[in-house]
């Protein structure tokens, strides 16, 4: 019995530390970014396209002062409460120590530069898609930003969510590098789905999740139920989303709608951020929307 007993223990020892080692955080490579240099203009586009202030400004704030990212946004969800961070350029509080390779890992690894998973309410499974030149020009853009002193709020997340080990084995099953949407896709549908599955991570209130929080790719910008509770998120494949392409880049330019009805909520801040963008990539995006499977 007590070699059986002796047998068990050491399965389950040789099994943690499997998982451990397929679980650990991963990182970016630095020799990635030997080469490449930051272009602070391009990284503003990055950061529009991004909408790196929706969540991480201070809540309400406008004009200069939206772009204090102090961070301090809640999102409730089903496995508790997450804050966001300040990531302005403070080297103590926000993210100023961070080199290019720390913003890379952390954007597409989703791990901190102190070797932790990032929880995915920081959206690294749409963010993955980011190009090492992107990250350089963002990386710039942020480090111009002004600092700001104020610490990060802590996440409001009980027991079995807030062990972070875990948090390796739902990359493993969610965190993916491939796109969803392939086939021969024009140059300007291959803007559009870098820009909506990647760096504009649409797909992360669009598509809705299952039980473990993962997006259900089946159901594909599908839409959902809001994660807040409050409401529903709207279906923008073809089988509901029926404008023209037209209609969807101006939409993203102006807010209105065909029917001259005009974004609210939280699509008022994507409209905002969509704005800053070029009227090329805006119909990159629509040229995209057209090529998604149309889902009931």
């Amino acid at each position: 019995m007590l070699r059986w007993l002796i047998g068990l223990v050491v399965l389950g020892l040789v099994g943690l530390g499997g998982f451990v080692l397929l679980t650990r955080p991963q990182h970016s490579d630095p020799s990635v970014f030997a080469t490449l240099t930051g272009d602070a203009a391009r990284g503003e586009a990055v950061f529009w396209a991004g909408g790196c202030a929706s969540c991480h400004a201070v809540p309400d704030s406008t004009g200069a002062a939206h772009l204090v990212l102090a961070g301090g946004r809640a999102f409730k969800t089903a496995f508790g409460t997450f804050h966001a961070p300040n990531i302005s350029p403070d080297p103590v509080q926000g993210i100023g120590a961070w080199s290019v390779v720390d913003l890379d890992t952390a954007m597409r690894h989703g791990t901190s530069p102190e070797g932790e998973h990032f929880y995915p309410a920081f959206p690294y499974t749409s963010y993955v898609h980011a190009t090492p030149q992107d990250v350089a020009d963002l990386h710039a853009f942020l480090m111009t930003l002004p600092p700001s002193d104020v610490p990060s709020l802590p996440h409001e997340v009980g027991f079995p969510f807030n062990q972070r080990l875990l948090l390796g084995g739902w990359k493993l099953l969610f965190l993916s590098p491939d796109w969803v949407v392939n086939g021969d896709l024009t140059p300007e549908e291959q803007r559009g789905r870098y820009l909506v599955e990647g760096l504009g991570h649409c797909s992360e209130c669009h598509t809705p999740r299952n039980a473990l929080g993962g997006r259900d790719l089946s159901r594909w910008l599908a839409g959902g139920p809001n994660p807040d509770g409050k409401g529903k998120i709207p279906n923008i494949t073809p089988a509901a989303l029926d404008w023209s392409e037209a209609d969807i880049a101006e939409y993203l330019k102006s807010g209105f709608t065909p029917d001259f009805d005009s974004a609210g909520g939280g699509m008022a801040d994507v409209v905002s951020n969509m704005a800053r963008l070029t009227d090329a990539d805006r119909a990159a995006i629509a040229a995209y929307l057209k090529r998604v499977p149309a889902v009931p």
